[in-house]
């Protein structure tokens, strides 16, 4: 009886150390200054709404805020899929009014986010799942283990890249989150031996439809992009992609995929760097999809 007492005990013990930790982590992640602690806490409102996977951070929030004159919020992430994506832009949209008084708001989006499913980042949206009734949904349904991990084990909610972005950006702005580097000359040199296979997924593509239709219905303007990619360098399918997209949204896509010519203007194949993409919001401005 005494061993068994002491074992209740230790998980006792375990019990209360995990609730006491995972408040804390929780209270760090609540605190940063990083794009996802800051919707959640209420400090995301904004004039553009910008959205996309790492190619979204493409959309260089201080010089689009220069040449617009009006704010900006972007939820963009490295490899985020659309249905997380969808419920990010829906938290946003439940949490936010929207200023009917002036020009419509707008979501800016790039459609590459329908590429492919990233349940390894999704699951790293614990972190975060307990202030978004939509993130805890998803990852509940496509993810169930990993959701009783995060209601057993609080700490096992911030064992995620997400938290340490978060960490990371605890006492400072990720508006400026974008590549600063030029392509090496080498590499560029072979751009003709490297091309990427897009993925088209209907569910994504639905996903996508979805946000966009709650967007409209609020009345706020939705602009769809393809944000340039290295002169030379093959996707596969993209055309099929950016087909599938207007049909099923009836919306036209913005195509800049070719939209820039210097290599000098991308940090990699995929993405432009800070150079390049402040010639590409002026592309934008210039052809009235941003303000």
């Amino acid at each position: 009886m005494k061993q068994l007492m002491w074992y209740i005990a230790f998980i006792a013990l375990l019990f209360i150390g995990d609730r006491i930790a995972g408040f804390l982590l929780q209270k760090q992640a609540a605190e940063s200054q990083f794009r996802y602690a800051r919707l959640y806490r209420g400090g995301a409102v904004a004039d553009i709404l910008l959205l996309g996977n790492s190619r979204g951070l493409t959309f260089y929030q201080p010089y689009i805020e220069e040449i617009t004159g009006k704010t900006t919020y972007n939820l963009s992430y490295n490899g985020l899929p659309m249905d997380a994506a969808k419920c990010l832009a829906l938290d946003y949209f439940d949490e936010y009014e929207f200023d009917h008084s002036g020009d419509p708001q707008l979501l800016l989006l790039d459609i590459t986010m329908c590429d492919r499913e990233n349940d390894e980042l999704l699951a790293g949206f614990l972190t975060f799942s307990q202030r978004s009734k939509h993130l805890d949904t998803l990852i509940h349904h496509k993810l169930p283990k990993v959701w009783w991990g995060g209601q057993v084990s609080w700490l096992f909610r911030y064992n995620n890249e997400i938290f340490q972005r978060a960490l990371f950006h605890k006492n400072k702005s990720d508006k400026d989150w974008l590549l600063d580097r030029e392509i090496p000359k080498s590499l560029a040199d072979q751009v003709s031996k490297h091309s990427y296979d897009l993925e088209i997924h209907p569910y994504l593509i639905q996903q996508l439809k979805e946000t966009v239709d709650r967007a409209r219905n609020l009345g706020v303007r939705v602009e769809l992009v393809i944000s340039p990619y290295f002169p030379g360098f093959q996707v596969n399918k993209l055309d099929g992609l950016k087909a599938e997209v207007e049909k099923t949204t009836g919306i036209t896509v913005h195509d800049y995929r070719s939209a820039l010519s210097d290599p000098a203007d991308f940090g990699d194949f995929m993405h432009p760097n800070k150079k390049g993409s402040k010639k590409y919001m002026d592309l934008l401005k210039r052809d009235g999809v941003v303000p």
